[in-house]
């Protein structure tokens, strides 16, 4: 097979929640340019249309839709109306991600908690399971995890955050390990600090970004882009032999 030919994604279906922006856009932007059909995933369509049209007008096959992540039944409706819409999934990546307190752990109230979980955490064990059966009819898929460095190492303020990775990347090792047999490959990845809306608070902050990369064997922040190249080898036959694996894409920052 040509080098080129094993990073394409001709006639894939993949679904991409968090797509409208940051990580989740330049991922569905590389996949379309790749030849996959292409569904976006965030709670405003608008947001969705605007991603998709541009794709769309770039010559790539993408449509949005509109659904909360952090919603059981909404997960079920999404993935019901990517198959309808395109056919079945090979590639779903759950990158949809939310961080709505910072402070200790102690700090931390009931309602956030949950809200942490339920949508980096139970959301993509959700939309595992009901894109299971139609991975497994199709001969199998990849699935990626969008997690963060944040679950290596836990950072001060973002401790439930820190949990709710952690806990994505081992659910993506215990999926790969049963999945294996029906050619469903799962991964993760933990990016490092990569300049999005999501990581807008700490990349603006002039004092803290000048100690932080002054210690990064990078020298700088990432891309959404960069993030996106990794994404693009795990969901294509570059990346076959590659399952449960939790990569770090963080310019050196873990080590």
């Amino acid at each position: 097979m040509p080098l080129s030919n094993s990073f394409h994604l001709d006639q894939k279906v993949a679904l991409i929640t968090g797509a409208s922006k940051g990580i989740g856009e330049a991922i569905a932007r590389i996949y379309a340019a790749a030849g996959a059909k292409v569904v976006i995933n965030s709670r405003k369509q608008e947001d969705l249309d605007k991603v998709a049209d541009a794709i769309n007008a770039a010559g790539g096959n993408c449509t949005g839709i509109a659904a909360n992540a952090g919603d059981t039944k909404a997960c079920k409706e999404l993935i019901e109306k990517t198959v309808s819409l395109y056919g079945g999934i090979d590639i779903l990546v759950n990158n949809a991600a939310t961080n709505p307190v910072y402070g200790p752990v102690v700090q931390c109230e009931e309602w956030a908690f949950d809200k942490i979980m339920n949508v980096n955490l139970k959301a993509p064990f959700e939309l595992c399971k009901l894109a299971y059966p139609i991975l497994k009819q199709r001969g199998g898929g990849s699935v990626i995890n969008i997690s963060s460095i944040a679950a290596l190492t836990p950072d001060p303020g973002l401790g439930i955050y820190s949990v709710s990775k952690a806990a994505l990347n081992m659910l993506t090792k215990v999926l790969a390990k049963e999945w294996g047999v029906d050619g469903i490959r799962v991964n993760a990845i933990c990016p490092g600090l990569i300049k999005t809306k999501f990581s807008e608070a700490l990349w603006q902050n002039e004092k803290w970004m000048h100690h932080f990369v002054k210690q990064l064997p990078a020298g700088r922040v990432g891309t959404a882009e960069e993030i996106a190249g990794l994404a693009l080898l795990l969901a294509s036959d570059a990346g076959a032999y590659c399952t449960g694996s939790v990569f770090t894409a963080d310019g050196g920052a873990t080590i």
